[in-house]
């Protein structure tokens, strides 16, 4: 893809993002894309949020777990961008029509006291650079189609790359502890959507430990110049599969001893 490819499929999925409508699979209308292409497009989105003032507050880490890597037949994880307006409140309401196919997922969030950054970064590194971990619900939504009508082709791992690796909104619990409180293999939470147990799951499922996570996307930045930097947040990864949240769900995710985290979507 050329630079100019690149600007046009960030172009139109900012356009989808504001519209609500989603565009086709960008490895159809590009069939020779790379994980190069999609985050140059991913960047691309970045410096349009930038010019029109939104602010960086942290990272996304996806496809940690096995059982999605298997799926998009990838492995290794991807990365998005969290910007300021997707932060939401501990029990927030989400407007009708904010996102376009909600679906959220439990996780493990670190906040950062200290920059890091380099292809050398160490478990230990990443440990004494966290402030705090908490609970954390991420939303995800897509500004692609999730499969193309007439080829009957899913979204591959580089559209949801391009696509800012399907990431709309986060949610912090507000239980905050030191990074080595818990043994975060054993933290896990059973999701809830409306009352019902949706999924259950285990740190460990995330890379085998979410710090490892934080390792990995460190080590990946620093291939593209970039570090994480003080006060952002760090999502690690979903160790549950992603709960679909059509109008009028209520999510709940109890993490026992770590805390509690919930948001509903009107």
């Amino acid at each position: 893809m050329s630079p100019e490819d690149h600007a046009r499929a960030a172009a139109d999925l900012l356009q989808a993002e504001k519209t609500g409508l989603q565009i086709g699979l960008l490895t159809l209308r590009h069939p020779g894309m790379t994980m190069d292409d999609a985050y140059a497009i991913q960047t691309a989105i970045f410096r349009a949020k930038q010019a029109e003032g939104r602010r960086v507050i942290g990272w996304k880490i996806g496809l940690t777990s096995k059982a999605m890597q298997y799926a998009l037949n990838i492995d290794i994880p991807d990365s998005g961008i969290l910007f300021d307006d997707m932060a939401f409140e501990d029990g927030a309401r989400v407007p009708a029509g904010r996102f376009i196919q909600p679906r959220i997922e439990a996780e493990i969030a670190f906040v950062m006291k200290s920059a890091i950054g380099g292809a050398d970064v160490s478990r230990a590194d990443v440990l004494a650079a966290t402030d705090y971990v908490c609970p954390a619900l991420e939303i995800l939504d897509t500004r692609i189609v999730r499969a193309d009508e007439k080829t009957g082709q899913t979204r591959k791992i580089f559209d949801t790359i391009s696509d800012n690796a399907a990431n709309a909104g986060i949610v912090l619990g507000q239980q905050k502890h030191a990074v080595d409180a818990f043994d975060l293999r054993w933290v896990g939470a059973i999701t809830c959507r409306n009352d019902a147990v949706e999924e259950t799951g285990l740190g460990a499922g995330v890379l085998n430990d979410p710090v490892e996570s934080v390792v990995w996307l460190a080590r990946r930045m620093a291939q593209y110049g970039q570090s994480i930097e003080p006060g952002q947040i760090i999502l690690s990864g979903s160790f549950i599969r992603p709960v679909e949240c059509p109008s009028g769900t209520r999510i709940h995710a109890d993490f026992a001893e770590f805390g509690a985290v919930s948001v509903s979507f009107d």
